[in-house]
Formats: structure tokens, sequence, C-alpha cells
């Protein structure tokens, strides 16, 4: 299961640009926490922070607990816009969420195994058609990682969500088909020798029936 975050915040009580452009100027980036059955909540947090947790690689499928005013709030980041040019955070969405609440999230592939594969042990190439999966569980419940075994596959294998065993609680957020994660394809140094060797025979064969 993921990390579980804490992030210390301030209300706020004006919306709009000029507050927000105020609020980056000293250093803290506007948020909003909605959902729940409750009334959005304003507030701003530290950008350094902010950024650090962002650094963790996993900050966007773990509960992010937002400390303010004296109460502390289970939530779920739902988006970070960033400036287009300085790559700095300029605003934050988080989700309220229960410990049973059921959220759809992004988490991260891992392959492991790679040695045990024939089809990579022979000079081909794991190509990842899915560096993440769309999965639905409980905000408690979010994996760091899916770990893929890929013992056995070998060149032309294609590697489906079919299988894949996720953890218990965890499901597929795509139902409706076995989608593909990732193939193992031939480098294209040895499909070009291939197609030369198979030229090289068949121009033999050629001049044996010639004979």
């Amino acid at each position: 299961m993921s990390d579980q975050l804490t992030l210390t915040a301030e209300t706020r009580e004006r919306g709009g640009k000029g507050a927000s452009r105020e609020l980056r100027r000293n250093g803290r980036v506007p948020a909003v926490v909605y959902g729940g059955k409750e009334d959005p909540l304003m507030i701003h947090v530290e950008e350094k922070l902010l950024m650090k947790q962002l650094m963790t690689g996993i900050f966007m499928n773990s509960v992010v607990m937002i400390e303010v005013g004296g109460k502390t709030i289970r939530t779920l980041p739902k988006d970070v816009a960033f400036h287009p040019v300085k790559d700095r955070p300029i605003h934050a969405d988080f989700l309220r969420v229960s410990k049973d609440t059921k959220v759809q999230v992004g988490v991260p592939v891992l392959f492991v195994n790679e040695e045990l594969a024939p089809g990579l042990k022979r000079g081909g190439v794991l190509n990842v058609v899915r560096h993440e999966l769309e999965l639905v569980c409980e905000a408690d419940k979010i994996p760091d990682d899916i770990t893929i075994d890929v013992t056995g596959f070998d060149v032309g294998d294609s590697i489906h969500i079919s299988h894949v065993t996720l953890p218990k609680g965890v499901e597929s957020a795509i139902t409706d088909r076995d989608f593909t994660i990732a193939t193992i394809v031939a480098p294209s140094a040895l499909k070009s020798s291939d197609g030369d060797t198979t030229k090289d025979e068949g121009e033999a064969e050629g001049g044996e029936a010639e004979a």
C-alpha cells in the first residue's frame, strides 16, 4: 500500500487570480479540498513541501492527510497544475475520502524476472504499452506498484491484464477487454538479419533448381 503523506495547510478567504498570485509570490500554492458531501474548502500549502512530496513519485496515488484549522482531512490528490514555463505547481485539487471510499487511480507497473524470459535472453526487447494501470480500490489499499512476472515469455508474446494477479480488493478500471500491457518484440537488427537469411536461402534454392 502507498505511504500516507501529510501536508500542513492554511485556509484562504479569497479566491481569484489576484489573491492566488499573491500567495504564489509568498511561496504558497492555492488549493481546494472538495467532495465528501461537504462544501469545498479553499486552502494554501507551502510550495517547497508540495514539491518535495511530488518528487517522491507516489504523490498522486497516495492518501494525503491535510492538517488545517486544527483538523485533519483525509484526501486523495486529483490534480496539480504547473506553470507552463517555470514548471512550478500553481494549484492543487484534493478529494475528500474515507478509509473505505473506492477511488480510481493510476498505479505504475514493475516488470520482474526479465532474465527468465526466453525472448529477452535471445535479444528481444520489452515494449511497454502501458506504464500505469488504471485501478479501482479502497483509498487505504492503493498499491505502490503492480508487479508483472515475465518468466517464460518469448519474442512475439503479449502480456495482457489477464496475466496479472492484482492484490485483494483491487480491480482493473477497464473491464470490457483483455488489454495489452507489454509485448516482447525482436530488435531491428535481429529482424533485418532474419530477413537477409531468408533471402539468401531463397536464392540458394533457386540456384539449386536451375542446376
